[in-house]
């Protein structure tokens, strides 16, 4: 059994120690330690990270009773020097305290029990038994839980037997019997958990709800605490300030200014699109008139794809034909035919384009390939062109 000093105080950050059993496994090399601070996988909350003897530990996992720390390699020494990743340690205490105070406020403000909890690298969820969350809801929870925060609630943590445990209004009643461990925030509830927490509400610094979205007839809130709260409004901030000097207005009247943008877009959007129909309708009676048998074959400067396609469909609605086209500045050809016609385009390109390293497929009606450089696609268009130019 190794000593968990993580019970003793969440706080400890460096101490000495001996390693007591070494392992090879085919993940990687693991050393047990007589006594650890480092936290293992469990309760939703990930492991610990550090050095031991200035050896990266790699993961932490807890199997019958003792704790495994997987490292870089062996240390040389049986006497190691163990010190913890503090930023992320004092990152899961906050985000630990913070749910377990999030979910009281949620009990008590919305009527939702929580489900689940998730602490990811980005940020924090629970799962509450509520189908759904009003925003008036979110937000009127959101300044309680903070309310709580700033009254500084002590929080505690320490072991009880079963009986004493039945005893204690539990949010659940642990599975485990003996030796069950209660993290108390004072005046608000007794929760059973094995985490690392911090003293008191006020070292939560804040919590932020981000979104609540539907989750299997649930609600799922996410949200983040202190640093973290503290960098998401930093980068908030930042994107604000590069929206505000783009469109030149004050942060109170950029979306105001957006809209304004969005209109102006839509309507030169609009009037592009009638310039590109014009311009199509004068480009498709050229090539139809200047067709050599059902082949229509043309190299566009810069065209993109997706006008390729439409300037394609439009004029295999007006004439029986087969239409190769080419863009130079993406390197794509298009294939594309006529209802008369039984070429199979699709087909024709999955034989030959590994020939000239393309990438493509399509229907029968209409095929596009992509190519890594000017040269692999011309040769293609031009061995398309050719083997094309007999159909009548």
């Amino acid at each position: 059994m190794t000593k968990k000093l993580y019970y003793e105080s969440a706080y400890i950050r460096e101490w000495e120690t001996r390693v007591t059993r070494k392992m090879e496994r085919e993940d990687g090399a693991y050393v047990a330690l007589e006594e650890t601070a480092f936290y293992p996988h469990g309760g939703g909350q990930p492991c610990d990270l550090g050095w031991i003897d200035a050896i990266p530990v790699l993961d932490v996992v807890q199997e019958e009773g003792e704790i495994l720390h997987k490292v870089e390699r062996f240390p040389e020494k049986e006497a190691v020097n163990c010190r913890l990743d503090w930023d992320r340690r004092f990152d899961h205490m906050q985000h630990h305290s913070g749910q377990h105070l999030l979910s009281a406020m949620c009990l008590e403000v919305c009527q939702a029990e929580t489900l689940s909890f998730h602490l990811g690298q980005d940020y924090a969820t629970i799962d509450v038994a509520r189908a759904d969350l009003p925003q008036h809801e979110l937000m009127m929870l959101e300044l309680e839980v903070n309310d709580q925060i700033y009254l500084n609630r002590k929080v505690t943590s320490y072991f009880v037997s079963r009986e004493r445990a039945a005893e204690l209004p539990l949010v659940k009643q642990p599975k485990v019997t003996e030796d069950i461990r209660i993290v108390e925030i004072e005046g608000i509830e007794y929760n059973a958990c094995g985490g690392t927490h911090v003293s008191a509400t006020g070292e939560i610094g804040m919590i932020k709800l981000l979104r609540a979205e539907k989750q299997k007839g649930h609600t799922r809130l996410y949200f983040k605490c202190g640093y973290r709260a503290l960098r998401e409004f930093n980068a908030g901030m930042d994107i604000l300030g590069s929206l505000s000097a783009r469109f030149n207005t004050g942060k109170e009247d950029i979306l105001d200014r957006i809209a304004k943008w969005d209109q102006e877009q839509k309507q030169l959007q609009a009037e592009l699109n009638a310039v590109k129909a014009e311009n199509d309708a004068y480009l498709a009676e050229k090539l139809l008139a200047n067709r050599q048998g059902s082949l229509i074959q043309h190299v566009f400067a810069d065209k993109p794809l997706k006008d390729m396609q439409n300037l394609a469909a439009k004029l295999a609605e007006q004439a029986d034909v087969i239409l190769l086209f080419s863009s130079n500045s993406e390197h794509k050809v298009l294939l594309v035919r006529g209802e008369g016609d039984g070429l199979a385009c699709g087909a024709f390109f999955k034989q030959h384009l590994a020939d000239y390293r393309g990438k493509g497929g399509g229907s029968d009606k209409m095929a596009q390939a992509g190519f890594a450089n000017a040269e692999d696609a011309m040769a293609f268009y031009h061995f398309a062109a050719q083997s094309l130019s007999g159909r009548v």
